[in-house]
């Protein structure tokens, strides 16, 4: 059980480094990231997050549930929907500010600005680091290909990070936050994924019956960052062609990460 929680461990702290890194861009530029520098990072995090969800995620989920002698379309949809719908309660409830956004969403608070736009990141990073851990957990009880296929999963998301790091920090600094600060609200977002990542490689022998249920579920919680906010903040519906094939390009470096190292 060790070995895996270090796997997990190390894999986390690496896309946990990644958002740091992006938000170390603040001590050398103090202006936001241009528009459309901006719509092919979200769109090459979308592009990254879908192929994640479809081939480290619910493929997997299936496999397990039909290995158990389930149909495996059961517990994967299952699954899919209750991350779906804890993302969409999250959001419901969770006061937190988008980067670029001018009114917060979720109930009405009195938290700082920052906050709430910390808020936001933090969120989203709860289900990769969930994703991150279920597939080490995985790879612990399989060959070692899964062992490759869950390191290509991290591999993918940290590089999404990096973006996603500066996302935060940039605009915080615009508004005339000090570097260092802003650098550590960015950092901060990322914390979650390698805490998350453990505590479900922690709960894995407890919850083995229900593995396809969680990969699964980290699956549904991912695709519903991606459907309700990077893709719309990526404004691929203004015939974005630099947008568009970015999406297409996360996709498929994230396809041949998981499939052909896998």
């Amino acid at each position: 059980m060790t070995l895996p929680i270090l796997w997990a461990a190390g894999a986390t702290g690496f896309t946990f480094a990644m958002t740091a890194l992006g938000s170390a861009l603040v001590f050398f530029f103090r202006s936001a990231i241009r528009p459309q520098i901006q719509r092919v990072f979200l769109g090459f995090a979308a592009g990254v997050m879908i192929a994640a969800s479809v081939f480290s995620l619910l493929l997997p989920a299936m496999e397990q549930a039909e290995a158990s002698g389930v149909p495996g379309w059961l517990p994967t949809a299952g699954g899919f929907a209750l991350g779906v719908l804890f993302l969409l309660l999250m959001d419901m409830l969770l006061p937190h500010l988008h980067p670029g956004a001018v009114e917060a969403e979720g109930r009405s608070s009195s938290w700082k600005r920052t906050t709430l736009m910390v808020a936001a990141v933090t969120l989203h990073n709860i289900p990769e680091g969930m994703a991150v851990g279920l597939t080490f957990a995985l790879a612990a009880q399989q060959e070692s290909a899964s062992l490759t296929a869950a390191a290509a999963l991290a591999l993918g998301i940290g590089l999404q990070n990096f973006p996603e790091g500066a996302a935060v920090s940039l605009p915080m600094r615009q508004e005339g936050i000090p570097a260092g600060r802003a650098f550590f609200y960015g950092a901060l977002s990322g914390v979650v994924e390698p805490i998350f990542g453990v505590l479900v490689v922690l709960a894995a022998p407890l919850l083995q019956p229900a593995m396809p249920l969680l990969l699964s579920f980290a699956a549904g919680a991912m695709l519903y960052v991606v459907v309700e906010e990077l893709i719309p903040e990526a404004h691929l519906g203004d015939h974005s062609n630099a947008g568009t094939l970015s999406v297409m390009g996360g996709f498929l470096l994230m396809m041949l990460l998981d499939v052909a190292l896998g």
